[in-house]
């Protein structure tokens, strides 16, 4: 069946996305400044806000994953699951995390090392134990949750309760009822696109400069803008031919070599690097995040007013919550035939353990060379993030060939976090999508294209930083997302409670 574009979302949302862009690289001067006074403010005076949000939703998904609503089947009760455990779990992590991780692992401790929580002093013996911890804690559960719930609403809406499209306006039609195909609907599926060009703004922000200067030391050559733009041209090329041959034989595919190099590298570094260290200090940080759960996820330092929640936590939560959508969409498009308590658990752990793999294993081998002094990177990190990348590939044996690796899976990484985003925003701006249909093919390319010609205006300019944080602007309006998705997923399951197809539970 033939697959039409949605023309109300389609030339607005295009047009939205090149007239901010072009205004704030026109105005980046003026525009910059105004934007990050707009994200302080709001880390700041919605704080509160975002960690309650944060908490609420992991008390919600643990009712669902407990409750009798956590067997109720996401399709038909002949649906089977579309894809194996292995490439399902490997597609919804590839999709969120992107080259942020392999970025923040290595970086993000040093700066919790040097400017730590609770007063803590900074190059310390307790700041060295929170370095790892407060990663784990900001890539871990809680930030996962902000991603379960509208992946649960999104295929629920879509497999159950059998809407057309894969539309957070369609999800929240539990609370908005007919509003949700009016105006209201069509500006929050406006937002919603907006806030993944943002998100994958900010994924190119980081990933671009790190793989620049990592192939800048293996070639010998200063990164430049010639080279990042040749890094995007390849980065495209990459994800348009995932994205062109769809969900099936492009994506799955790209995610699960994705998963497989991943993992080949955290296992390399663990087994040539301070192997009892790594697994010793990831012990000690899981414990120590584990006991400090509750002081980290309601932390906002009201008194000293040190900053550290509103620039890590709240920002992050920011963040995530921002992009969140996006990676709902696209998990409850591969979650058909699953539960709910399997979508929810699997989201929660394949996302957590991931996470904590990469920061255990590369945040503790960073932690190392610092703490053992065999390279001092804390000078290295006040020059740039991306030469201490480079300094902690330099430090394991064959530098070269993991240098290579490295590049290899960070383009592989980036390219399966744009094909995913390519293919969902395409989904958004399509009319009617039954379970098993795909946007056109011309339509997926259009917005990989897209997205790849603002990255390169983008980088040329210097306004990509501006288009990360004007994306994080868009959480304020999220949080009523949240609480609109929530309210409506409660109030189908009781509507629709003799009609669910529950699953009975597996003896062992």
């Amino acid at each position: 069946m033939r697959v039409k574009v949605d023309q109300i979302i389609f030339w607005p949302s295009l047009l939205v996305v090149i007239v901010a862009t072009l205004f704030l690289v026109i105005f980046k001067e003026s525009a910059g400044p105004v934007v990050e006074s707009l994200m302080t403010d709001i880390t700041h005076r919605l704080d509160w806000a975002f960690e309650f949000l944060t908490i609420g939703l992991f008390i919600i998904l643990a009712w669902l994953m407990l409750g009798k609503y956590g067997r109720v089947k996401l399709g038909d009760i002949d649906d089977k699951p579309e894809f194996s455990r292995f490439s399902w779990g490997g597609m919804l992590f590839c999709a969120s995390m992107g080259t942020s991780i392999m970025f923040w692992s290595i970086v993000e401790p040093l700066y919790y090392y040097t400017g730590p929580p609770f007063g803590i002093e900074g190059e310390s013996t307790t700041a060295a134990e929170y370095a790892v911890s407060y990663g784990l804690f900001h890539w871990g559960i809680s930030a996962w949750a902000l991603y379960a719930l509208p992946a649960v609403v999104m295929a629920y809406s879509f497999y159950v309760r059998k809407e057309r499209s894969l539309r957070i306006s369609a999800a929240c039609r539990g609370v908005l009822g007919k509003h949700a195909d009016g105006i209201i609907g069509k500006i929050i599926d406006i937002l919603v696109i907006w806030s993944m060009i943002g998100g994958l703004g900010t994924s190119l922000g980081l990933g671009v400069p790190m793989v620049s200067a990592v192939i800048g030391n293996l070639i010998g050559i200063e990164p430049s803008l010639g080279l990042n733009i040749v890094i995007i041209l390849i980065w495209t090329v990459i994800f348009s031919s995932s994205a062109y041959f769809g969900l099936y034989k492009g994506i799955r595919k790209l995610s699960d070599w994705n998963v497989y190099l991943a993992l080949g590298l955290a296992i390399f570094v663990i087994i040539v690097g301070p192997t009892l260290f790594i697994l010793s200090y990831f012990t000690n940080s899981l414990g120590l995040m584990l006991d400090n759960f509750m002081r980290m996820s309601l932390y906002t330092d009201p008194i000293e007013k040190g900053g550290f929640p509103q620039a890590w936590t709240v920002f992050y939560w920011a963040w995530f919550a921002a992009t969140a959508s996006f990676i709902g969409i696209f998990v409850a498009r591969i979650s058909k035939g699953r539960t709910i308590r399997e979508l929810v658990f699997n989201v929660l752990m394949w996302g957590a353990l991931g996470s904590w793999l990469y920061f255990g294993v590369f945040g503790g081998y960073t932690m190392d060379l610092q703490l053992t002094g065999k390279v001092d990177l804390v000078p290295i990190l006040e020059q740039s993030e991306p030469a201490v990348i480079v300094a902690v590939l330099n430090s394991l044996p064959m530098p070269i060939v993991v240098s290579i690796f490295f590049v290899v899976l960070g383009f592989i990484f980036l390219a399966t976090s744009l094909d995913s985003a390519s293919y969902v925003i395409a989904s958004v701006a399509t009319k009617e999508l039954y379970s098993n249909a795909e946007p056109a093919r011309w339509h997926r390319l259009l917005w990989g294209i897209l997205l790849s010609a603002l990255a390169i205006s983008l980088t040329i300019a210097g306004g990509l930083s501006v288009v990360q944080t004007s994306s994080v602007l868009v959480s304020v309006p999220i949080l009523i997302m949240y609480i609109l998705l929530s309210i409506s997923l409660v109030r189908w399951l009781r509507q629709n409670e003799d009609q669910h197809v529950y699953v009975k539970k597996r003896r062992s």
